[in-house]
């Protein structure tokens, strides 16, 4: 599906893609990195990840590269911007961004770069800007770029006798660093030539804005159609749809619209669903996306890096999905706009994120689509909409009560249901007739069975499926629906149908498969003796690395054991290869928690501390202390047994797999060191 979007875009006149977003487009997008995370949006991480991620995403947004700091990258999300052209970052060097974005462009995925401009950063006092020559010509903003009013009026107090700009911010003012007068034609110039560098030169595909409502709509346009942008999407927090059609129709240039917008009007309207009771049932089609004026312009979105749970962080409200976040997604691909899936989400839930993308391009969904609530529900708790793509249509049921949706009582819709999970079900109309895999896309550790079924097949039509990564024809393989396919090596599985002869709905499942001998098994054991009197238990919440992720609070522990006379809980992590890492925070059920413990490549031993950083507790790592003493088990305590998906999705954890398995669907599962499959 994503090579034939891509070959379709290809055949679009540049000129067409300068209008803010394009128009009927069917991509989906992916934001690469999340809050203080600065190991996953490395940019030799998103490079490795590359060969799967192109398979899904058509867009990446990813950090700010500039340099932050005045004597080197820093530590910073890149928020703080300093230098526009000098391009080494927290995320690694200019070489390194270099490579990763073509890497990505080759393989038909563009990245989209984090621009921030509203505001600088200063080198030595509240006015000064650095200098930077680029291509012969240098380029430097002065404290006369400065808006009058910035910082509220404190700015004036500091210029040290210089002069700041005779203009007030032309949007919401911003108390950190200086705001810049984007009246001024120095600014201007500035910014047009680092645009024109960042697309022109490092080969980024478009821009996310930082922070749009700190400056006007207008310049956004301006700088836009000076660069020819194909993609830019702005930053306006507003959750009132007016207010987001108000800004998009304020970004004009020659009578053109020159911007997309981050659809927050969307991301409300599923936040209160999932953390409201019967939210899902009170849920309507957002109205930036059912507006046919401005859906092409809506990128769509549930959960962002400053909306994402971060803890208990000083001075910070967060805003987070705190439940169903399966739920939330499969709404977010199923509904017009662009989506923009948040990479926690995409780490938690990989596997069945893959298969909800692969659906919407299936069925054809783009950003013009058409959407409406399909009945009005008033028993359960979940909501139906009906989706009209370029080639079918979509029914998605969002809500705990799902499953009790009876599609035999629609007369209206008849097709067949393609995909289901914790609180969702997508079903695809009659004339969508396609092969699907149970496994998605991905990299597996062990062999797996794939079911293999024809979704809407017509009479007499038969499965057909290549594994070498050619067409399927007529003398292909064939396989009766239902039935399951073994893989147990690197696989490109091809599936079709065969109908009159031709085969018709081809769908494709690369299967990558690690490599097992450089993999090692790391335990991480942590000690809350000097904890106990209100700590009783230990989850892990893990990022980073190939282990992707777990939803916080994360995983409860394994079990416990003895060593050098202490009780310590313990899990097992498998790191891919010796350069692997995992990132950790350690909780009593959520709350209290510890501070970040980053960039873990071999087994720990931790102790947590009564010590306070803040609200967090702080740990001890005390690893050579207790690495080289023997394990003693704990007789009396009988470990839990992780369950997991075959694309290591964690569910929970049970005393006895066979009690687990009378719950699980049909599908594949890992239940402790063994496999089991529920037909």
């Amino acid at each position: 599906m994503k090579k034939i979007t891509s070959i379709l875009l290809a055949l679009v006149p540049l000129m067409a893609f300068a209008q803010g977003w394009p128009d009927n487009y069917g991509g989906v997008m992916l934001q690469g990195f999340s809050w203080d995370n600065y190991n996953d949006p490395r940019w030799t991480q998103l490079e490795k990840n590359a060969p799967d991620w192109s398979q899904y995403f058509d867009l990446i947004w990813v950090p700010q590269s500039g340099q932050c700091g005045v004597n080197g990258p820093g530590t910073s999300m890149g928020y703080n911007p300093l230098y526009y052209f000098k391009q080494n970052s927290t995320f690694g060097t200019e070489a390194e961004l270099r490579s990763m974005i073509k890497t990505y462009k080759d393989l038909g995925t563009g990245i989209i770069a984090d621009v921030v401009v509203n505001h600088r950063g200063n080198l030595n006092s509240w006015v000064d800007f650095p200098s930077e020559t680029y291509k012969g010509v240098t380029y430097q903003m002065k404290s006369t770029d400065i808006c009058k009013n910035d910082d509220g009026g404190e700015t004036a107090k500091h210029t040290g006798g210089l002069s700041l700009s005779a203009n007030d911010d032309t949007g919401e003012d911003w108390g950190g660093m200086r705001d810049l007068d984007h009246k001024s034609a120095n600014v201007q110039t500035c910014v047009e030539a680092y645009e024109d560098f960042l697309i022109n030169d490092l080969g980024y595909t478009g821009f996310r804005y930082d922070m749009t409502k700190g400056f006007g709509a207008e310049y956004i346009a301006e700088y836009n159609s000076a660069c020819n942008v194909q993609f830019s999407v702005g930053e306006y927090w507003d959750g009132n749809a007016t207010a987001l059609t108000s800004w998009i129709a304020k970004c004009v240039k020659d009578g053109v619209r020159q911007s997309a917008t981050f659809d927050f009007n969307f991301r409300y309207a599923v936040r209160d669903a999932a953390n409201n009771a019967n939210g899902w049932k009170n849920l309507a089609v957002p109205s930036l996306v059912s507006n046919r004026n401005y859906n092409r312009y809506s990128v769509t979105f549930v959960e962002n890096h400053d909306m994402q749970d971060r803890g208990n962080v000083t001075n910070y409200t967060a805003d987070p999905i705190k439940k169903d976040t399966l739920a939330a997604n499969a709404f977010l691909m199923a509904m017009p706009g662009t989506p923009c899936v948040f990479l926690p989400h995409w780490k938690a839930y990989m596997g069945e994120i893959k298969q909800m993308i692969e659906v919407r391009k299936l069925v054809g969904i783009t950003n013009r689509s058409t959407a409406r609530k399909y009945t009005n529900n008033t028993s359960y708790n979940y909501s139906v909409f009906m989706i009209q793509g370029t080639n079918g249509n979509l029914l998605c049921i969002v809500g705990p009560d799902a499953s009790k949706f009876d599609l035999s009582s629609q007369s209206s819709f008849t097709g067949a249901e393609v995909l289901s999970g914790y609180h969702y079900r997508y079903f695809v109309s009659n004339e969508i007739a396609t092969v699907t895999s149970s496994v998605p896309s991905g990299k597996y550790r062990e062999a797996f069975d794939a079911i293999i079924t024809a979704v809407n097949a017509p009479a007499g039509a038969q499965i057909v499926y290549t594994t070498d990564g050619s067409a399927p024809t007529a003398s292909s393989s064939k396989i009766v629906s239902g039935q399951t396919l073994h893989i147990d090596k690197a696989t490109v599985l091809k599936l079709g149908l065969l109908v009159g002869g031709k085969v018709q709905g081809v769908t494709t499942y690369n299967y990558d498969w690690a490599d097992v001998e450089n993999e090692k098994l790391i335990t991480i054991y942590v000690n809350i003796d000097e904890v106990s009197s209100t700590w009783k238990g230990v989850n892990y919440h893990i990022w980073g690395g190939s282990n992707g992720g777990t939803t916080w609070p994360g995983d409860a522990a394994q079990g416990t054991k003895v060593v050098g006379g202490k009780t310590w809980y313990y899990h097992e992590y498998i790191l891919e290869n010796a350069d692997d890492f995992t990132n950790l925070v350690i909780s009593n059920s959520g709350s209290p928690q510890t501070v970040d413990i980053n960039n873990i490549s071999s087994t720990k031993y931790y102790e947590v501390s009564a010590t306070l950083s803040g609200t967090k507790h702080t740990v001890n790592d005390v690893t050579a202390q207790y690495s080289g003493i023997n394990d003693v088990k704990v007789s009396d305590v009988k470990a839990p047994m992780s369950i997991y998906t075959i694309d290591g999705r964690y569910l929970g954890t049970t005393l006895d797999a066979q009690d687990a398995l009378r719950d699980l669907d049909k599908g594949l599962y890992i239940i402790g060191d063994k496999k089991y499959i529920v037909r």
